[in-house]
């Protein structure tokens, strides 16, 4: 039996190694099993915060480049421009009509972004998971690959499509299951290990950018914060997140389980080991991809020509989904 796997990624801001690892490591590897694999890079839903319309457009094309660089194959994948498909927004309307708003209400990134945005809290950030949920349930897709921080809206999306389905037919929409890394699914901040790394939330020496320089890198991590433990103990526990943080980043990077980096660096001097470690082997996972990505970014032709390419593929197919849902709920000419 064929699996479909969706998933979407923020133009908005630079691209950072909680990104990497856990999203785009996943897309990579996703292509070796979706049938088909689709990636969506999300423009819609960029707009529901302050943004400036030329910087959104730089910055689906750097996403689209990083994408890229990192292994997405336009020939093994999907990977289109969110607002280039049209039944996305037509299904999150529809959608709508069966998601109670005491349950938008009560979505943590709402309340956290309402909160920050002090001019205007729009509507679209309030209907941001409903349309989250028309991109996946648009392709009928069994698997979503996400981190750990979008496991509410995963939650909201699986009961949106019950929802639907209990009411205007069984099976109409297929309820999709999350795909979590077991390890690194939330990376912290290197400054303010408490927190998920992220470029609008996080500190700048604590966020490492996929573009970044390797001498900037080294430092980041040289300086993350760790604890105050004399002797030094290289080991995960609650009580001990920065550490923790930079043993799954590093278990990440390998591919390893995060005991075996507990085990290998048992006898090491002390955290600076620990650090140079991670910081060496997030560079050499990184280098090849920003060597590409400079290339990639150069030709926003035939970026464009990528996205477009993949939209008429992701057309075709949502195209036949929303057909069904009108049809079962009565919206515009019978077929």
């Amino acid at each position: 039996m064929s699996l479909t796997i969706f998933s979407g990624i923020q133009p908005t801001g630079r691209k950072h190694l909680g990104n990497w690892i856990g999203a785009i490591t996943q897309y990579v590897a996703g292509q070796q099993r979706g049938d088909p694999a689709i990636y969506c890079i999300v423009d819609l839903h960029a707009t529901t915060v302050a943004y400036e319309p030329a910087v959104l457009r730089e910055r689906v094309h750097d996403t689209a480049a990083i994408l890229l660089a990192a292994g997405l194959d336009p020939e093994r994948c999907i990977l289109f421009r969110q607002g280039d498909v049209p039944e996305h927004a037509e299904l999150c309307w529809l959608l709508a009509s069966v998601t109670p708003l005491g349950e938008l209400n009560r979505m943590h990134q709402f309340r956290d972004k309402s909160i920050a945005q002090r001019e205007l809290v729009a509507a679209g950030l309030l209907l941001y998971p409903v349309l989250q949920a028309a991109d996946v349930l648009a392709y009928r897709a069994g698997e979503v690959p996400v981190g750990e921080d979008q496991r509410e809206h995963l939650e909201l999306m699986r009961d949106v499509a019950t929802r639907f389905n209990a009411r205007f037919g069984d099976a109409l929409l297929v309820v999709p299951e999350h795909r979590i890394p077991a390890v690194g699914a939330r990376v912290r901040d290197l400054q303010e290990p408490e927190r998920k790394m992220s470029t609008t939330g996080g500190s700048e020496q604590g966020t490492v950018y996929v573009l970044d320089e390797p001498g900037a890198i080294l430092s980041k991590f040289k300086r993350a914060v760790t604890d105050s433990d004399d002797p030094p103990q290289i080991r995960r526990g609650e009580d001990k997140p920065g550490v923790t943080n930079l043993i799954e980043i590093l278990a990440a990077v390998r591919g390893v389980p995060p005991e075996r980096v507990e085990d290998d660096l048992t006898g090491a001097r002390g955290y600076g080991d620990l650090k140079v470690a991670v910081a060496e082997a997030v560079v050499a996972e990184l280098a090849p991809a920003q060597e590409r990505y400079r290339a990639l970014r150069a030709d926003e032709g035939a970026l464009e020509e990528i996205l477009a390419a993949g939209a008429d593929k992701a057309r075709a197919i949502a195209a036949r989904t929303l057909a069904d849902v009108r049809d079962a709920m009565g919206v515009g000419a019978p077929r």
